[in-house]
């Protein structure tokens, strides 16, 4: 284990809700304004480290891994349906479990922008403010083409093999999710530590597998209907970030969201890749910090 991850661990030891017999392992610290944020793939908690930092001392950050993910359990297909639906059920679970059922910010990134956005979809009332990084909520925007290398996880006879085998997905987007500095070989080695082996790499393959493209994937339906439902948050406060140098969630997908979010307030960083968190850390991070005190809740939210 290395000096990155040890202090991870050790400054954030987190708690686990059961699902049905499988664990869910979160981190729940501080007090004050509930900020739940959601990591995607292949990253988990440990994405979110410095921002935990950063907000735990006034508000009350709750960051979970996702079932297959960071530091929850990585049940096979016969114990848990890796899909969207899915992933939005295991969310709503938490949330209920930790009695925050108002007054919510989420921070989004990747797959946890969409798990995050159809859960707010659902329930625009329990939805206080959104900040949304290199993540998409509806379907690709007419004219976007899907990324080579990602379609070769996804649909090629070896995806599983290059996904799980070979953990390129891992180790490929810890090389070039950054793009303004490189990430330090130990932070990269943390990235990638839950998912050391075969059997702990099978989110990594399925989150693929789950991008809905067309009709008839499974998850195409869930997304449309998260669209359909996106003015229902056009009032609630927005802030997106978003790294221009990601050739998955690109340009045209940040334009999507200013189309329907023309009032949110957007940043765009030229020379930041996936890894918007990791590659302009300080003033997303501070980013982040103004936009929540710029836009204070009615009411003091006690633990």
């Amino acid at each position: 284990m290395n000096r990155v991850l040890e202090q991870f661990l050790a400054d954030h030891p987190g708690r686990d809700l059961d699902r049905g017999g499988m664990r869910l392992h979160y981190i729940d610290e501080g007090d004050g304004d509930p900020v739940v944020m959601l990591h995607g793939n292949p990253t988990w908690s440990f994405f979110y480290r410095h921002l935990i930092e950063d907000l735990r001392n006034a508000y009350r950050v709750v960051v979970p891994d996702h079932i297959g993910c960071g530091l929850s359990d990585k049940p096979d297909d016969s114990r848990y349906d890796y899909t969207l639906t899915r992933r939005v059920d295991d969310l709503e679970a938490l949330l209920d479990h930790l009695g925050l059922d108002r007054d919510l910010t989420l921070v989004l990134h990747d797959w946890g922008g969409i798990i995050g956005m159809t859960f707010a979809a659902r329930h625009p009332e329990r939805i206080a403010r959104l900040v949304v990084t290199n993540t998409a909520a509806f379907h690709k925007p007419a004219g976007k083409s899907f990324p080579t290398a990602l379609a070769l996880f996804r649909d090629s006879p070896a995806g599983a093999w290059l996904a799980r085998g070979a953990n390129l997905f891992v180790r490929g987007t810890g090389w070039i999710g950054c793009k303004s500095q490189r990430l330090s070989r130990e932070t990269r080695d943390a990235y990638a530590a839950p998912y050391d082996s075969w059997e702990h790499r099978i989110a990594i393959h399925r989150f693929v597998q789950d991008i809905p493209l067309r009709s008839g994937d499974r998850s195409y339906g869930v997304i449309t209907e998260v669209q359909d439902r996106l003015h229902l948050l056009r009032s609630i406060p927005m802030m997106v970030a978003w790294g221009l140098q990601d050739f998955v969630f690109d340009e045209p997908i940040l334009d999507e969201w200013v189309r329907r979010f023309p009032e949110a307030e957007v940043h765009r960083f030229p020379r930041a890749g996936h890894l918007l968190f990791e590659d302009e850390r300080e003033a997303v991070n501070g980013l982040v910090q103004r936009f929540l005190a710029a836009h204070p809740l009615a009411r003091e939210v006690v633990r």
